[in-house]
Parts: C-alpha cells; structure tokens; sequence
C-alpha cells in the first residue's frame, strides 16, 4: 500500500478554491431548475421524487469498516482510526423521472455512512453520518458549474415527456459512446443521454468525479467491487427489451442469495496543478493511485419493496455537503450542489407521509461487526 502513495500529497488550504462572485446566483438557478424537475413529476404522480436519481435499483444494509494500520496520509477525517460503522447503500440511475430501464442512463451508488463523530459540515450539524454520492464514470458531465446548470435546463425540459423519442436518442448515444470505448476513451455526455452501457450495476466501480477535503489532504474517492461474484459481473449484459426494471431485478436476483464486498479507495492530489480542484477531468492515475481506505460488506438481504423504498427512497437524503468538515466538497459544481440537495429534500419532506432524516442507525438492522 505504501507504494502507491504519491510522494508529494498536496496539503488543503482554501486558496486551492477559485470562487465566482456569480456563484450565489447560479447557486439558485441550479435548485429551481432542479425543483422544476420535482415539481414536473410530483404534478403527473402526487409524489414528491428526487430530482435526480429518483428511480432507485436496489437499498442495501451494509458495515463499513476502516482499516487498521493506514499510515498518517491515509488516516484522516472518518478513516484516522480502525473503526466499523452501518451505512446504507441506494443504486440509482440519473434522471429525475422514472424511464424504461432500456433508456441506459449513468448508475448512481450513494453511501451512507452512520454514527460519525466529529465537527460537521455547515448545514448537516443535525447529522450523524457520512454521506458520498458517486456515478459509475470518472469524468463529472458538465466542464464548469455555469455549463451543468444549462445542461440541468436541458434536461429539465425533456423530464416525463416522451420516452420512445428518448430510447431513439439513447441507442444512438450508445452507438457513438461504443465506438468512442472501441478506441480507449469515453464521453461523459453521451452516456448522460442513455448511452451507458447495459450492464450489470453490481459489476460496476463508482467514483466520487469531483473532490474533496480529505483531513489535511485533497482527494477524490471512489467504491470498486472485489469480491469474485461482484467482479464476475462487471462485463454481463442485461437485456432491457422487456423488463422495464431489469436492473432492480438482477439486484435482488443476486442479493436474495448472496453477498458482496467492495473497497471505499481514495486517490490522494499529488499536483494541484495538474490535479487542479476546480477541474472536472479524471486525475492521473500514474500520478496517484486509487488505494483502499475502507472495506464495504453487505450480506444477502431483500433489496427493494415498498416498505424499504419508502424508508430510504422517501425518507433519507443523500448529499456530499451531508458529513464531516474534514471531507469538505471542493470546487464550484460541489458548492453549487448544496443548495440544491438541501432544497430537493425538503421538497419531498413537505409532500410525502414520510419525512426526510438522517437515520440514527441502519434502517435494516444492525449491519457493523461489534
């Protein structure tokens, strides 16, 4: 492990920041359009949904456990001392309505880490947990935080409207996304228009895409399976022809008979300039290596039923300004999430039966080794 920490890990100061003075203005822009996405489908439904990621593949319990022996570097914040912790796990896909799986959009996995101790993010001093909010791609789909608030509009205009245009546009994206992977690049944006790549959501590795404070440090984070059925997965193809909720069935498929383990890894800024915080690219990794922080265990369970999509879908918010100070969001499109995560739970707190809170304990039953 020592191997792979880059030699010169950069220190977080707050000039590593680059703050708009426009950015309280696009700060607002980006919650209403995010609340329009909201207000859209809780009009057709009567249910206050997420504005993003609303249709939910899976809600795990889990145990985190940090691990022993991390050098001074590696421990800090949440992992400066061997600890185990229950968390819950939710799987997603990106859109704020709920679309044919055959529309294969970015897989979200959100963590939720409970019973933290320690001084809280501004806004989350009620909490308790840890929150981190990851996509299965390296790459954040918009350049700046002006770039993502026009393509949230975009977006915003296309929600609950027309779903056979939207499996035309996806196949296309997928066309070109396959051509572009067939020469060893990606595109964010086109697996944002439904180019992802059908997979199995169990087979895939998540990234946090933006960074943070990590104890003195700046990281970027990331959860990657490991265990063999996991890693078995990664490259099975699910057929989406028929079976709108294809991916919330292979999930409770898997989970109804076994388990999974994954590594929480963090890849630690090494050259602030080459690894700049207000950039959206994905880091060097020859530069500075994804490592293992943290184990993730979950053991078979029930994955999605009414009962548990109302206590995690409805009732648990998932947000990256939702932890500790030592894991500060950095950069413009993180400080331009807070308002709207803040805005977007509260939404649904006020509407539905169930309210938003952060949970005091897994939902599911206790989950960490004693």
């Amino acid at each position: 492990m020592r191997s792979e920490i880059p030699a010169t890990p950069q220190r977080y100061h707050p000039d590593v920041e680059t703050i708009e003075k426009d950015e309280p203005e696009t700060a607002r822009k980006l919650a209403e359009t995010m609340l329009s996405i909201s207000q859209k489908t809780y009009d057709d439904s009567g249910h206050a949904t997420r504005a993003v990621h609303a249709k939910s593949h899976g809600m795990l319990g889990a145990r985190v456990e940090v691990l022993d022996g991390l050098p001074p570097v590696l421990a800090q914040g949440l992992f400066a001392k061997p600890a185990a912790y229950d968390a819950v796990i939710r799987f997603s896909t990106t859109p704020g309505d709920f679309l044919h799986d055959s529309v294969s959009t970015p897989r979200g996995m959100a963590l939720k880490i409970i019973g933290v101790e320690g001084e809280r993010l501004p806004g989350s001093e009620g909490s308790r947990s840890q929150d981190f909010v990851m996509v299965n791609g390296k790459e954040f789909n918009s350049p700046s935080a002006k770039a993502f608030l026009v393509n949230l509009k975009g977006l915003a205009l296309t929600t609950d409207r027309m779903e056979g245009v939207k499996e035309v546009v996806a196949k296309a994206a997928r066309g070109a996304e396959a051509a572009l992977e067939a020469v060893g690049t990606e595109s964010a944006l086109l697996k944002s228009l439904g180019g992802n790549p059908k997979t199995h959501i169990l087979g895939d590795s998540f990234f946090g895409q933006l960074p943070l404070r990590y104890g003195d440090y700046i990281a970027k984070v990331a959860i990657v399976p490991v265990s063999d059925n996991l890693r078995a997965l990664a490259d099975k193809t699910l057929d989406t022809s028929d079976d709108e909720d294809v991916i919330r069935h292979a999930v409770q498929s898997h989970f109804g008979y076994q388990g999974g383990v994954w590594h929480l890894k963090v890849q630690l800024c090494s050259d602030i300039a080459d690894m700049p915080v207000e950039g959206v690219s994905p880091w060097d990794e020859g530069k500075s290596s994804f490592v293992t922080v943290a184990v993730i265990t979950a053991d078979p369970q029930p994955t999605w039923d009414e009962n548990r999509s109302r206590m995690v879908d409805d009732g648990m918010s998932f947000r990256p300004w939702n932890g500790l100070l030592a894991h500060q969001p950095l950069g413009s499109i993180m400080r331009m999430r807070k308002l709207a995560y803040e805005r977007s739970a509260m939404f649904r707190s006020e509407r539905n039966q169930t309210p938003v809170r952060d949970p005091i304990g897994c939902p599911f039953g206790r989950q960490a080794a004693e």
